[in-house]
């Protein structure tokens, strides 16, 4: 939750070229980011890989009008709608692309590269998806209240069992997360709604201190009960920082569905 999924990246920017707001090779710059380089594997009428524009514009011409994005964890096929053999590459990966308006998915193979594996290369590969709504994905509006509340209810449960995290170790470990997410960084592509990027703005700070908390072990607590109590609290307000992230990125398909844009 530190980062920026690459599904996030794919879809965010992905759609801001269907709708023609980015160019093609903003889009493509946007989606590498830091990574060496991007390819896609599987497109229909393509025999072996290609590159990000060649496949996006290709999407395109298949029927594709926008990009959804899964964020899966073991219980919990957050997005996903099938079929069973997607389903289980993308939970592999905890992330992929599903279209709307073409039956495919994308779900990425990441591999380190280079001198001591310091590059990053990312092979997305096409597979069929059943069309059917995706699993789990709330509205902006649930998914901003639910996240306000699993954050109250989980900041109540840590601090009386005093594993919150909090001190300066902590303290700063968050301050330098939320200096890099500051430092320069579009949080969403154009053509979002300025309610998805406050959503996924704190989906994000969320993943920070879940991490922070994930890090510290046990933290303060000292019986089996408290531990207990810890990872239960850690887990549902993860779980719902997800689906906030996920309803975040998909805003624009789901609104573009209700005929709001």
């Amino acid at each position: 939750m530190l980062t920026e999924p690459r599904a996030g990246r794919l879809a965010a920017w992905g759609n801001a070229l269907l709708a023609g707001l980015v160019s093609p090779d903003d889009t493509v710059l946007a989606i590498v980011g830091e990574d060496a380089v991007h390819r896609v594997e599987g497109l229909p009428s393509e025999s072996g890989q290609v590159g990000l524009t060649l496949a996006l514009g290709r999407l395109r011409t298949l029927g594709v009008t926008g990009l959804r994005v899964a964020l899966p964890a073991p219980g919990h096929p957050l997005g996903l709608s099938g079929p069973p053999e997607f389903n289980a590459r993308a939970l592999e990966a905890e992330e992929a692309v599903v279209c709307h308006g073409a039956a495919l998915g994308l779900v990425p193979d990441v591999y380190e590269a280079g001198p001591e594996g310091v590059q990053v290369e990312v092979v997305w590969h096409v597979l069929p998806v059943r069309e059917a709504p995706p699993a789990d994905v709330p509205s902006l509006g649930e998914a901003e209240r639910e996240l306000a509340e699993a954050l109250r209810e989980a900041t109540e449960v840590l601090t009386r069992l005093d594993v919150a995290g909090s001190g300066p170790v902590a303290e700063a470990a968050v301050d330098a997360y939320r200096a890099r997410a500051e430092r320069g960084r579009e949080v969403l592509a154009p053509g979002y709604p300025p309610r998805a990027v406050r959503v996924l703005e704190l989906a994000q700070r969320v993943g920070a201190l879940i991490a922070v908390a994930t890090e510290s072990g046990a933290g303060g607590a000292v019986s089996a009960s408290e531990i207990s109590a810890r990872r239960e609290a850690l887990r549902a307000v993860e779980r719902t920082a997800r689906r906030a992230q996920v309803a975040a990125y998909n805003s624009v398909v789901e609104e573009r569905e209700r005929g709001v844009r």
